[in-house]
């Protein structure tokens, strides 16, 4: 009998499954060598039940876990520190940006003994061959482990060849999950997919977590690659929408253009993430070609109205806030919807410094809705990102901000948000800072109801503007105790990257 591995998905969406991309990929490595099961947190009411099943059989020598920051670590550290308990035999192997980002608290739990550090596509089936043979670990890229108490830290692997990798085994996870659960209502259409069709960016941004794992390498499946892929989940599970969910799917305007001629009578509506710097540089008719194709909106990392922290935040020395706003004003004609993300609350010299910035940004978002008020506009606070040598995290490290030094910590209430960038927990950042950025978050929401909120009806966002408008209007923004209310009764949902 082959060795059978377990792949968990721990739970992630509070209001819509997707296809569990990341923990598939890995699978689709493994497929032809191992036999695999699946469990996803997101469709399971206790994934402890069915995980104690499977290993309860003796069958399964290795658990692998896909982290990423944030929700996912509440299910992803119990579970994992219940199988070291109950399972020792059972070998436990983290992969995500999580586990890559904060590898030393993970293998120092004592239930987390190896970290995937990227793509596992290579890594993960060399992995499983070198302990089952017990060969040596030196020479398998992408993987991070400890000896002797060192860690050691391999070599990265080249990017693969998306056209080349296997195809995802969709088929053998209907098995487990039908797939037209994960192909759920949103903003974009009643059967949303979710899709990757490339690995990394090739940008350096120093507050993102991507960066240190890709070091600015980025590799895309062939446009005909991405919608062979489509095509099949349309025709055979009916998907109408997809969101893709790469770190930057518009890096190659030829890539791009070439899909969007593909896709365009296949009547798909779709969004994606990408860089204003990079997009701005699209000709007219390619972004009037992509609207025909089927976007309806496209993310962006705007960040902040200030250059100069634009440029300490490594965005690549080309994005600026002038060019922010010509841009949602450019995308406004052809009526793609851009979808602003702004980071809040950035280390500076001095605390008045800090707060004046954030008038100036709150000043800047409202600039943005004069030229396009169909931008959205998502707001986070500025957390650290560990990349050894930024000038930001280094600057963050010598006011005193520290990660916790245990798993379990990070999913204490005082962290647990930490990574959705809701709670900052910097010392720079001060209380009233926040609350006058969560105060005009919400008046701003309540005075642009967000477009993805599918539930929010017509008659509740007047009823929202209504009650908003002297607020925003006279910019008084201090304790909206009335719209939090309101957004409490009718539980809307701000607007967030995939928060369709």
């Amino acid at each position: 009998m082959k060795s059978r591995v377990l792949l968990f998905n721990p739970r992630a969406a509070k209001y819509k499954p997707r296809i569990p991309n990341s923990i598939l990929q890995v699978a689709a490595s493994i497929h032809s060598t191992y036999e695999w099961t699946i469990v996803d947190g997101n469709l399971e009411k206790d994934s402890w039940l069915k995980i104690d099943k499977y290993l309860s059989t003796g069958e399964y020598t290795c658990f692998g876990c896909s982290v990423m920051p944030g929700p996912q670590l509440k299910e992803a550290i119990p579970i994992s520190k219940k199988i070291r308990e109950k399972y020792p035999a059972v070998t436990i192997v983290w992969g995500g940006y999580f586990a890559s980002n904060q590898y030393k608290v993970c293998l120092n739990s004592g239930f987390v003994d190896y970290v995937v550090n990227g793509p596992g596509d290579s890594t993960f089936p060399q992995l499983l061959k070198a302990i089952a043979e017990n060969l040596p670990l030196e020479n398998i890229k992408n993987l991070i482990y400890k000896k002797e108490d060192k860690f050691i830290k391999t070599g990265k692997d080249e990017l693969p060849d998306l056209d080349k990798l296997p195809q995802l085994p969709y088929d053998a996870l209907n098995k487990f999950y039908p797939i037209e659960r994960y192909l759920g209502p949103s903003y974009l259409g009643k059967k949303t997919l979710a899709y990757h069709s490339s690995f990394g960016c090739p940008f350096t941004c120093s507050f993102c977590a991507v960066v240190p794992i890709y070091n600015a390498r980025w590799k895309g499946k062939s446009a005909l690659g991405v919608y062979s892929d489509v095509k099949a989940l349309k025709d055979k599970y009916g998907a109408d929408a997809i969101e893709f969910h790469d770190n930057n799917f518009f890096v190659s305007e030829k890539r791009v253009v070439e899909f969007a001629k593909l896709i365009k009578n296949e009547n798909m509506v779709w969004w994606g993430e990408a860089r204003i710097d990079t997009m701005d540089k699209y000709k007219d008719e390619s972004l009037q070609l992509i609207k025909e194709a089927g976007c309806k909106m496209i993310f962006f990392g705007a960040e902040t109205g200030s250059d100069e922290i634009l440029k300490k935040m490594d965005k690549g020395g080309t994005q600026t806030a002038e060019q922010i706003v010509s841009f949602a004003e450019r995308l406004k004609k052809f009526g793609i919807i851009p979808e602003y993300s702004f980071v809040l609350g950035t280390p500076l010299e001095s605390e008045s410094r800090v707060n004046k910035q954030i008038d100036d940004d709150i000043a800047f978002i409202r600039k943005i809705k004069e030229v396009n008020r169909e931008t959205e506009i998502i707001i986070y606070t500025y957390s650290p990102v560990p990349s050894e040598g930024s000038d930001m995290y280094e600057q963050v490290k010598s006011e005193g901000f520290k990660f916790p030094e245990t798993l379990e910590d990070w999913i204490s209430p005082a962290w647990e948000n930490f990574d959705l960038r809701k709670n900052p927990l910097t010392p720079w950042l001060k209380p009233y800072m926040i609350d006058k950025i969560r105060n005009f978050e919400t008046v701003l929401n309540a005075y642009h109801p967000t477009v993805s909120d599918i539930k929010l009806s017509p008659v509740k966002k007047l009823v929202f503007k209504l009650a908003s408008i002297w607020r925003y209007k006279l910019k008084l923004y201090t304790f909206p105790k009335e719209l939090r209310l309101l957004q409490v009764l009718w539980k809307y949902r701000q607007p967030e990257t995939e928060g369709f």
